[in-house]
């Protein structure tokens, strides 16, 4: 039997093929706590490439068993989503091209890092608000394929909210565009004879057999990538069916995506933070409220041990952001180290709001300032701090948006365990939930940074582990356990950004009941039925297989 590297070289793919130990190495990580070895990882230079590896692995999977594909992009993906056993596709090194950026939309390939889109964009005066805060680091594609959303979701919505068209590879090997179509539209592509006419009819009358219970579905909380979106697929009363919402989110399980068109929104150019600094989160439940009742743009929070981790390694900055942004920096923090005299606190808060003038910012920061001064004492708020220009606010947002690569590459002897990294709750539930959660932590010993965004009541929790001990990672199952059923109890989602990859996928029948688990399965099998498209994620993921993959050695 041939290997897959002189398999596919045989195929006519004109990209290049590694099957090196440094390459297998290499891709066998994303951010996530697992690690699988691939067999192979190529490099597709153009759509075409990957309609040849489709129609390949689709062709020989009966006799390569295991013969799977898997996009990948950046790799800074947290729930294992970017790796596997077979053939990893990286679409970075030649799939980065930037089509068109007009002021209404950009159009991109899904190897293009964010940090070079936005650029495009804001020369236009617009721009795709919803990026993750690995921002530097992601690329569109991941960004597409786990729904992503960040600090601006509370404004702006999802990923799934800004995507108009994509362009995928299907199961049988040809590249297609989906977009949102009419029901004239739709009845016309049912009537193909084709594998795109069988996949549009087949789920349609799933669709339409089981309406109410997908309807039902949606987790009532402002932001999910749980699962597949099926809720938002077909809506009898729009009459727009959209199976873009089934590959936003899929994490490349049912089809592969190649090009994709964003709509972009207009750049308000000034920004501007209160910072709240709070004794402890009994008062969060009358607190946010009041906060968002002033529509912010943004509202993020971070704990204690974020703030002490950005104190203690302090020096990291200095490689970071180079000498002057450093010394920016720390003059910026000398005015806070009053804050500290009266007690570290136990979360900070940023209300960030936008406008069109600098003076349109602080009016809003000034106004929200006085709504909540004097009511100090009911919010147990021990400080503000205005910052009223992106300058000013630099400060905090670099604790909030690098405490992640601090956490994996500072703390000696311990590693980041991104396990239960992403819930989300209803935030009028947190004053209750979150003391609840910091029980469960503090209950399995684990030291964690809990920050987030805490205007939606999406948290990321951040355990520090030593995973190479099988004792530490004997914690994982009955913690997440413990996590997930609190989570759902206050009728939450298990994730709201960071999709379900090797983490969450097999909590998806917890999550959704058997019901609606099944209608994601019959989802899978009607666009993938030879299970070529990233296996052991969403309804093909078991923890055995997970837990097993999960790297004992860094």
């Amino acid at each position: 039997m041939q290997t897959l590297k002189e398999l596919v070289a045989t195929s006519g793919f004109s990209g290049e093929l590694d099957d090196s130990a440094a390459s297998k190495e290499k891709y066998s990580h994303d951010a996530s706590l697992f690690e699988i070895k691939p067999q192979l990882v190529v490099f597709p230079k153009d759509t075409k490439d990957v309609e040849t590896l489709v129609k390949l692995a689709a062709q020989h999977k009966a006799v390569y068993k295991d013969l799977s594909l898997t996009p990948r992009s950046a790799g800074t993906d947290m729930a294992g989503g970017a790796i596997n056993d077979s053939i990893i596709l990286d679409f970075t090194k030649h799939m980065h091209t930037i089509h068109e950026v007009t002021r209404t939309h950009g159009r991109a390939q899904p190897g293009v890092y964010y940090r070079d889109f936005e650029p495009r964009t804001l020369r236009h005066g617009v721009f795709m608000p919803s990026y993750p805060a690995s921002r530097d680091l992601a690329a569109l594609g991941g960004m597409v394929g786990n729904n992503s959303g960040g600090e601006k979701s509370l404004e702006y919505g999802k990923v799934k909210d800004f995507v108009t068209e994509l362009e995928v590879v299907w199961a049988d090997g040809v590249a297609r565009k989906v977009k949102p179509i009419t029901k004239a539209a739709l009845d016309k592509k049912m009537k193909q004879k084709d594998f795109e006419g069988q996949v549009y009819k087949q789920i349609f009358e799933l669709f339409e057999k089981s309406y109410e219970a997908i309807k039902n579905a949606k987790p009532q909380v402002s932001k999910n990538s749980m699962g597949y979106t099926l809720w938002e697929v077909w809506d009898r009363e729009t009459g727009i069916f959209d199976l873009t919402k089934l590959f936003v989110g899929s994490e490349g399980t049912l089809g592969i995506t190649t090009d994709i068109t964003f709509k972009l929104v207009p750049h308000r150019p000034h920004s501007g933070l209160l910072v709240l600094f709070l004794k402890d989160v009994k008062k969060l439940g009358h607190l946010i409220p009041k906060v968002l009742e002033h529509k912010p743009a943004t509202f993020e929070s971070f704990d204690d041990s974020t703030l002490l981790l950005s104190i203690k390694f302090m020096p990291y900055f200095l490689k970071m952001l180079g000498p002057r942004r450093f010394i920016k920096l720390l003059i910026s923090l000398m005015p806070d180290a009053l804050q500290l005299l009266r007690g570290v606190p136990k979360m900070i808060l940023m209300v960030e709001f936008n406008g069109d003038t600098e003076e349109e910012v602080r009016t809003k920061i000034r106004n929200l300032h006085q709504d909540l001064g004097g009511l100090r004492a009911r919010y147990e708020i021990n400080g503000f701090e205005e910052t009223p220009t992106e300058a000013a606010s630099e400060k905090f947002w670099t604790m909030r948006r690098h405490s992640f690569q601090l956490l994996r590459s500072k703390v000696k002897d311990k590693h980041t365990a991104p396990f239960i990294d992403d819930l989300i709750v209803r935030p009028e539930y947190l004053a209750e939930f979150l003391p609840k959660l910091r029980r469960i932590v503090k209950k399995y010993k684990l030291f964690a940074t809990v920050q987030g965004h805490i205007g939606d009541g999406n948290f990321h929790i951040i355990p520090l582990m030593k995973l190479e001990d099988a004792k530490e990672r004997k914690k994982l199952l009955p913690a997440m356990k413990e996590v997930n059923t609190l989570v759902l109890k206050y009728k939450g989602s298990l994730s709201g950004e960071h999709n379900d990859g090797l983490v969450r996928g097999p909590w998806l029948k917890q999550q959704f009941g058997p019901q609606v688990y099944d209608l994601m399965r019959q989802v899978k099998h009607i666009m993938d039925p030879q299970n070529i498209f990233n296996p052991h994620k969403k309804t093909d993921a078991t923890w055995d297989y997970s837990y097993k993959h999960i790297r004992d050695h860094f």
